[in-house]
């Protein structure tokens, strides 16, 4: 797992051949702007590597309708809660 190096957006558009170089030899580098995550500077190859990322088979919607539970009846009733009895 990378560990990020972090650039305030300012420094970061001074100094982008650093940045972009960073990037390249060590690793992503990440943007904070007003002191909050706003982008991830990526080498190409990373980037691809993300793409190329195994994804998986189907959907939670998908999966859940091709479940072999799917038929199986549940009780989700409960008993009525009629609260307690505060003193003010």
């Amino acid at each position: 797992m990378h560990r990020f190096r972090e650039w305030q957006l300012q420094t970061a558009k001074a100094r982008f051949s650093e940045v972009f170089t960073l990037a390249r030899t060590e690793g992503p580098q990440r943007v904070t702007r007003r002191g909050k995550s706003a982008v991830v500077v990526v080498s190409e190859e990373d980037y691809d590597r993300l793409l190329d990322a195994p994804r998986p088979a189907m959907g939670l919607a998908e999966l859940l309708r091709t479940s072999p539970l799917r038929d199986v009846a549940l009780d989700l009733s409960r008993t009525p809660d009629s609260g307690r009895d505060v003193q003010l």
